[in-house]
């Protein structure tokens, strides 16, 4: 079951949703419009290790926006901080987003109850557009969870993407044993 509007507003009010910082207006009928944050990242290398730490680096968007151009894989952060202590969190892109041919995430579009934090998207692109801060970017729809949660996102001893950030964060896979 997807929360409606009413029921994402009354979530917040009791604080199992936070949104910060939270618009009215970015309110639709069952999801909530977030917007892309002031940093972009690149990775430094071309040819990523997935056994290794894979730097990257952080540049700001300008004011008169940044170009994003095909065959680079560019890390965001969203605008919003959230919170979701009793639902799971999906990332969405919009439609006109998508119809930019912009696409927000790759397969990370799932949160975990308990996820405290900005959120990184993997943007790709399918032709060069420029891309601003601010500009609405995709949709938050919460789904109810069944049954009793152990251990939440946030208290997890292997949770790797805790840290508090407004930047994008580089993969973490390196922090698994395979």
């Amino acid at each position: 079951m997807i929360l409606s509007d009413k029921r994402i507003l009354q979530e917040i009010e009791e604080g199992s949703i936070i949104i910060e910082p939270f618009k009215r207006e970015c309110l639709g009928t069952n999801s909530y419009d977030v917007h892309l944050g002031k940093y972009l990242a690149v990775y430094k290398d071309r040819v990523l290790d997935a056994k290794k730490h894979n730097e990257i680096e952080h540049f700001e968007i300008p004011k008169e926006g940044y170009v994003l151009h095909p065959g680079t894989l560019y890390l965001g952060v969203t605008l919003e901080y959230t919170e979701t202590h009793r639902h799971v969190p999906f990332l969405e892109g919009k439609s006109s987003t998508g119809r930019l041919g912009i696409d927000i995430h790759a397969t990370a579009g799932k949160g975990d109850v308990g996820f405290c934090n900005t959120w990184t998207l993997e943007i790709s692109v399918a032709q060069p557009v420029r891309v601003y801060t601010g500009m609405p970017i995709g949709q938050l729809i919460y789904f109810v969870v069944e049954g009793d949660i152990e251990t939440f996102y946030a208290t997890k001893s292997n949770a790797k993407y805790n840290n508090k950030t407004t930047r994008p964060v580089e993969s973490m896979m390196w922090k698994n044993r395979f």
